[in-house]
């Protein structure tokens, strides 16, 4: 029994550490004023079809009249552990994805 939480207690901190994953769209010439706007996005089925929880992150939205800005999407800690909890409750393959627009 302590093995085993052990074991949970290590790989939760391994993910905490290295299950990060992000990638950034920079138009015009980047971001200039550092103000930033954030959104969770889920998806269904391993990313094919966005669900509109919350709302959703309408990047359009949340750039408003800026032309330069820089949209980051990424996957942190907090969304794997919300997607392992959806998906122990509704095994569908929920995830979740935190996007950032940096103006």
């Amino acid at each position: 029994m302590i093995r085993s939480l052990k074991l949970v207690v290590v790989t939760l901190l391994l993910f905490s550490l290295f299950a990060c994953s992000s990638h950034t769209h920079v138009i015009g010439s980047g971001p200039s004023s550092g103000i930033t706007v954030s959104a969770r996005q889920y998806y269904a089925l391993w990313g094919l079809i966005p669900l509109g929880i919350g709302g959703g992150a309408d990047t359009n939205a949340m750039a408003g009249d800026a032309e330069n800005y820089a949209i980051e999407t990424k996957a942190a800690f907090m969304d794997y552990l919300i997607s392992g909890l959806a998906n122990a409750i509704i095994p569908t393959t929920i995830s979740s994805r935190t996007v950032t627009v940096t103006k």
